[in-house]
């Protein structure tokens, strides 16, 4: 082939890939499409004809590779550079104006520029650009570490997968919310109801299934959208000062800004704008739970600075719990993992808030006895924050004394076994027997969670089969079962058995700390499980450890390290992990490549004050990147405490144990 037939072949490929991309902004960005979808249809096939042909043009940014690739078993963890924390929430107008005084206070003025914005009930994502093109996406996550899921991004038409600015910054960390509109969520919903699969609660829950799926192909078939709302880490220089601009230089780099942002100056304005769309979010084509108030001038952010978990320039102004009125039909008693009873009403059908509630929660049965609620009685239940249904208030106006008072069981429902508390001061109630069935199926829906195992297709249906079959009756059957077994279970065919086979098999290779959080240990939530699991590195060295042992990690309290070593202790806990271990799954934790650089290796920090260079957040992660250890309070194994401004009670219980106390400059110094 000549050059210049080459050169032809690239420029029409150029200008394929540059129509289309203008038409995607068009029709995802702008919702203005030029061409019909048959008009669209006919350009992207022209696109992928020239590619299939000549491959070597091929690039990632090119509209042909939003989707494609071999399923992915796991998502791999993203560390981001900046972490993406979450915003202090405010419920009422007088706790807005306490931020808004606070804000004033702080920048010694009456009056700032500040931008309202809707705060859209999706999910959040981050988005990485290198000179302007796409190259990750991923979750929020705990906000520090997410999860890598850049096929299903790309997969997002309304997303860029190259920026169109002259200049692109160098590195660029883009933050929104992937979102589904109710209409489309409502068709979603059909489609999936048409084809015998289960239907999502709410546009929420619809967004983040979607955005998780293994397979970026099934992404690509949800209505998925994205609004840009932040920023994390820019290289390159800051083309903005304000908020606004960087929300206007978004929108000319083709990303889509959040809608319906203001700018306001008075608190009046606030109250405003927060009023106004707290009665029109239902005539929104999405849904929202309240407004984001952010200060306009990056400079006054930059004054303003964080706390250990928020920015204080920033605040989430929530609307009020949507609440409804209904009858309690029957007040049920649920058994959790570790025994724990708790009380869940039943409910007459209600709308709430878009959402049908048929059941809300309790919590114990002390909540039983203050509310004072019967089987029979009208009671106001709302969905806290939007989300979790909860009986708040009994209409004791409208009883008919014909309601029914609950008494507390003293034997488990589902077992028959006693329950009783373990303290008198503690509320709940626990059943005490080991094979309880419903502890079992608990314990095993935690054990195949994401967080732990990660068994996809051991939902909770699943498990309640397999206990009452009893092909299961704890963690190390999981891993004896065969293709025959699954096959009698209500809706199992071949290839979901195997699906449910090969998960299976891959969680044998999760790292040690997943299996320690899979184990249910009391106390030991995720956190506690890794860094026990990097501290002694594989389970013979935890399960041989005492309590000493233990509590000479940083951060690990007596009653932590006696329900580790007492949980170990345990015969049937040591015959469990050895049939685990005869079964394959991992034992070991991947070591860590700490740096260890200066004073930092090995040693022990704890962070009291305001900090002006960094987030509490930022500076932990300084510490770990040079082999120092974080932690939240202090004690004799405290080697540095480092006081910001006003500093808490940290810094006396410091001066009386003699810890070494820097300062912020200090500390900047030590990490340099």
């Amino acid at each position: 082939m000549s050059k210049h037939s080459t050169s032809e072949i690239i420029r029409e490929i150029d200008r394929l890939r540059a129509e289309i991309r203008h038409h995607d902004h068009l029709y995802y960005v702008l919702d203005r499409p030029e061409i019909t979808d048959f008009e669209y249809d006919k350009l992207l096939k022209r696109l992928a004809g020239l590619e299939r042909e000549h491959p070597e043009l091929v690039t990632p940014d090119s509209p042909t590779q939003r989707v494609g690739g071999a399923p992915s078993p796991t998502f791999a963890q993203v560390t981001h550079r900046v972490p993406m924390l979450s915003l202090d929430n405010t419920y009422s107008e007088n706790e807005m104006k306490e931020w808004f005084v606070r804000v004033q206070k702080a920048l010694r003025t009456d009056s700032f520029s500040f931008v309202m914005e809707l705060k859209i009930d999706g999910v959040s994502a981050n988005l990485t650009y290198e000179n302007g093109i796409l190259v990750r996406g991923a979750t929020r996550g705990d906000g520090a570490t997410g999860e890598d899921v850049t096929p299903n991004i790309k997969s997002i038409r309304a997303i860029p997968l190259r920026l169109n600015c002259k200049v692109p910054p160098q590195f660029f960390e883009v933050r929104g919310e992937v979102y589904i509109n109710k209409e489309d969520f409502g068709l979603l919903n059909r489609r999936m109801a048409d084809s015998g699969e289960a239907q999502f609660a709410n546009p929420r829950n619809a967004a983040a299934g979607s955005l998780r799926q293994k397979m970026a192909q099934v992404t690509a078939g949800r209505p998925l959208k994205f609004f840009v709302h932040s920023y994390g880490s820019i290289e390159g220089g800051v083309p903005f000062e304000t908020h606004q601009g960087f929300l206007r230089f978004c929108e000319s780099c083709g990303l889509r800004p959040t809608q319906h942002a203001e700018a306001g100056q008075t608190f009046e304005d606030l109250v405003a704008f927060r009023r106004r769309y707290e009665t029109e979010r239902e005539e929104l084509p999405y849904e929202i739970d309240g407004i984001v108030v952010k200060v306009n001038s990056l400079s006054e952010q930059r004054l303003l600075g964080f706390t250990a978990r928020s920015p204080r320039w920033a605040v989430a102004c929530k609307f009020p719990a949507r609440q409804a009125t209904t009858k309690v039909t029957a007040i049920r008693v649920q058994v959790g993992r570790t025994g724990i009873l708790t009380p869940v009403a039943d409910l007459e059908p209600v709308e709430v808030g878009g959402v049908t509630i048929t059941r809300a929660t309790l919590h114990n049965f002390d909540e039983i006895k203050r509310l004072d609620v019967r089987v029979g009685d009208t009671v106001l239940v709302e969905r806290a924050g939007d989300v979790i249904p909860k009986v708040a208030h009994v209409v004791t106006e409208k009883r008919t004394h014909h309601e029914k008072i609950f008494h507390v069981p003293t034997h488990c429902p589902a077992c028959g076994g006693p329950v009783t508390r373990q303290k008198e001061e503690e509320v709940a109630w626990r059943c005490l027997n080991p094979s309880c069935p419903a502890q079992i199926e608990r314990g095993l829906a935690h054990f195949a969670s994401r967080m732990a195992m990660d068994i996809e297709g051991m939902g909770r249906s699943v498990i309640e089969q397999l206990v009452e079959k009893k092909l299961v009756t704890d963690f190390a059957d999981i891993y004896d079962l065969k293709t025959e077994a699954l096959l009698g279970l209500e809706l199992f065919g071949e290839k979901k058995a195997q699906n449910l086979l090969s998960a299976i098999t891959l969680s044998k290779k999760r790292p040690l700390h997943n299996l320690l959080f899979a184990l249910g240990i009391h106390h030991v939530g995720e956190k506690a499980a890794e860094v026990l699991a990097e501290r002694f590195g594989n389970i013979d060295k935890l399960m041989n450890a005492t309590v000493e042992d233990i509590m000479r990690i940083y951060e690990m309290g007596q009653v932590i390290a006696e329900a580790v070593a007492s949980f170990f202790a345990q015969e049937a806990v040591r015959t469990l992990i050895a049939r685990l271990k005869a079964h394959g799954i991992n034992m070991d934790e991947p070591r860590k490549e700490a740096r260890a650089e200066g004073k930092l290796s090995g040693k022990l920090f704890v962070f009291t004050g305001e900090l002006s260079s960094f987030s509490r957040p930022e500076a932990e992660n300084k510490v770990k990147e040079r082999g120092g250890h974080p932690a939240s309070s202090v004690s004799k194994k405290t080697d540095f405490v480092v006081a910001g401004d006003n500093p808490g009670s940290k810094l006396k219980k410091a001066n009386s144990l003699g810890v070494a106390v820097i300062t912020e400059n200090e500390f900047l110094e030590m990490i340099k």
